[in-house]
């Protein structure tokens, strides 16, 4: 029932009784009056005095009406069918059920503002709402979990709607901007727009430590970026507060830009430190895929990482690195990079991860919290007898790692060292499967390259098996602790019962697999294959490879010509295929494939090479 209004009968009676019937909204009223509109007017004694019309709904009846004379508004709930009512000293109303007054302190709202039941059938109080009002809690700022535009920021409103805070800032660099109908960011670019995967809008190269012979001078860091989509991409580089480039990448095209090199990253072998403002930013209108390259073009020291756009990062990594070089003393290091002000990153080393080389927060058995700011980048590098592989790293916003190693030897012994580095796969983008295959040698592509391999745990207690059998099957006691195989050319299954990440490293020159040096790949789990890729190789090497697995008799192209000669992996339903890719054009390539597959690339040469996953899904799973 609705609420049901009662107005003053103008009788002058001292008493009155209801004992007539009266129909209002379906309800039947006894009263004494015969008639609708039915007045109540108090006794000689005191009482009650209203005025309205009566009305009434399933759920209950109410009354809300005011008194010409000065006297109580009231507010009455409850339900009722067959009421009869009598007035007098503490006015009753009786029926099948009792109407009762609003209870004393009960929050209402109508017509924006927000009033306090008397219990008397009035209001103690009234405030009109600026935000909004929410019965039995009053005015809030907003509405608690839903978003709202202010200005260029999207910002959520807190659960007890009284605040509110940045959900996103819409960036119209990105050309995004906020959408007032939805309280949020819109566009291409805008995060709750792009996927869990390789491509997006907003990436942060980074430099690492290289060998002091190849980072500075005629040698080039460089982002190369591909333009994924079907327009052109508006592209802003910045460094902190500094402007560095603008330019246009044409749709389907692919940018290589060279980039300063930045002494406090690249140079020296340590200590860990901060570096202020120490990550280039890149910035695109439109979907784009960023690979960074140290060095960019083929020299004694290379490799490069595929970089993920800040719309895949989260606030937790396991890292894959390699050993502190002993005989020159380099180290291995990793590096996390902030997108926002105050970003808290906590570092819990493994059992190899105890021995760094202290600074900025980070102590020497390599624990620590250190506060970073948006571009900042903390660089850890290890000490004499340290292995930062495993070491976990947790942040209370979402960052970038980048791992490996200034000039590593693989394995240890072998000559001769190169540079290692790649972006880290988040914590939950890990899973239980990978194939993991050897790369062709070089110059001879029908070898295979001799590679060592190491399975890292995410948490304790994981049981590790390969698939044909490598003789490493084993449980890793710790998170961080990992399996190693070296100096294999098996293809092989790997699979645990918990999240792994599988790291593959080229054995160098030295190894008796050919004539390339080492570099550092992550492996890519079977969960993240994607049906369409678009990858770079840069046409300055002397060959150029993109890595094939998929299911076996999966139809797969690249650049538009169909992909034959595919070899079954041993004991799995899986195949690969090594292709050289083609220098015509700009160095850009296309596979499509009828079901999920997997790729990697790299380039391979006297004393050179680099290797980056050629893209994948990172959804968390």
């Amino acid at each position: 029932m609705g609420p049901l209004l009662m107005a003053c009968n103008d009788n002058g009676g001292a008493d009155s009784t209801f004992g007539s019937a009266t129909e209002v909204s379906g309800v039947t009223a006894s009263s004494s009056t015969g008639g609708s509109g039915t007045n109540i007017v108090p006794t000689t004694g005191g009482g009650l005095t209203t005025e309205g019309t009566a009305t009434a709904t399933e759920s209950g009846a109410s009354t809300d009406s005011s008194s010409s004379s000065g006297g109580t508004t009231m507010a009455l709930t409850g339900t009722s069918e067959g009421i009869s009512s009598s007035t007098g000293p503490g006015t009753t109303l009786v029926g099948t059920d009792t109407l009762e007054f609003c209870p004393a302190g009960v929050i209402e709202c109508e017509g924006g503002a927000a009033k306090v039941c008397d219990g008397m059938g009035g209001y103690s109080d009234e405030t009109a709402c600026e935000g909004v009002c929410k019965p039995g809690v009053g005015c809030l700022l907003c509405e608690p979990g839903e978003t709202v535009c202010e200005g260029d920021a999207s910002m959520l409103c807190s659960a007890d709607g009284m605040s509110l805070a940045l959900a996103e800032a819409c960036d119209a660099v990105q050309g995004v901007t906020c959408n007032l109908a939805v309280g949020a960011c819109d566009g291409a670019c805008a995060l709750q727009n792009l996927q869990f995967s390789y491509i997006g809008c907003d990436y942060y190269p980074t430099i690492t430590l290289q060998h002091d012979s190849y980072n500075g001078g005629t040698k080039i860091f460089a982002a190369v970026i591909a333009n994924s989509a079907g327009q052109d991409a508006q592209i802003t580089i910045t460094r902190g507060a500094l402007m560095v480039e603008q330019f246009v990448v044409p749709a389907g095209g692919v940018k290589e830009v060279p980039l300063k090199w930045v002494t406090d990253l690249t140079k020296g072998v340590g200590p860990s430190k901060v570096t202020v403002d120490g990550a280039y930013r890149i910035r695109s209108d439109r979907p784009v895929t960023v690979y960074q390259y140290n060095l960019l073009y083929s020299d004694a020291s290379n490799d490069a990482s595929l970089l993920l756009p800040v719309n895949a990062w989260t606030g937790e990594y396991v890292v894959a690195s390699f050993p502190h070089a002993a005989v020159n003393n380099y180290p291995g290091f990793y590096t996390v990079v902030a997108r926002e002000d105050n970003t808290l990153v906590t570092l819990s080393p493994s059992a190899t991860g105890g021995k760094v080389q202290a600074g900025a927060g980070v102590a020497a058995d390599g624990t620590g919290q250190v506060m970073l700011n948006a571009d900042d980048v903390l660089q850890v590098a290890t000490a004499a007898g340290g292995d930062l592989t495993g070491t976990r790293i947790s942040a209370d916003r979402a960052v970038q790692v980048i791992a490996g190693h200034k000039c590593s030897k693989v394995p240890q012994d072998v000559d001769s060292c190169d540079h290692l580095e790649e972006a880290m796969f988040p914590v939950e983008a890990l899973a239980k499967e990978y194939i993991v295959v050897p790369p062709v040698q070089s110059p001879n592509d029908k070898l295979l390259q001799g590679q060592m391999v190491r399975v890292i745990a995410s948490e304790a207690n994981t049981t590790v098996t390969f698939t044909p059998d490598q003789g490493a099957n084993a449980v890793l006691k710790n998170a961080g602790d990992f399996i190693e195989l070296s100096k294999t050319v098996a293809a092989f299954k790997v699979a645990a019962d918990k999240k792994i990440l599988v790291a593959q490293y080229m054995v160098g020159q030295g190894g008796g697999f050919g004539a390339q040096d080492p570099s550092m790949l992550l492996a890519v789990a079977t969960e993240q294959y994607r049906k369409d890729y678009l990858f770079q190789a840069p046409n300055t090497w002397t060959a150029n490879y993109v890595d094939i697995i998929l299911k076996s008799g999966t139809a797969v192209s690249v650049d538009g010509v169909p992909v034959m000669g595919f070899v079954k992996i041993a004991g799995t339903d899986y195949s690969v295929a090594h292709v050289l890719l083609s220098k015509d054009g700009t160095g850009q390539h296309t596979l499509t494939a009828a079901a999920p597959v997997g790729i990697s690339v790299y380039g391979i040469q006297d004393f050179g090479s680099y290797w980056v996953a050629g893209g994948l899904d990172l959804d968390h799973l």
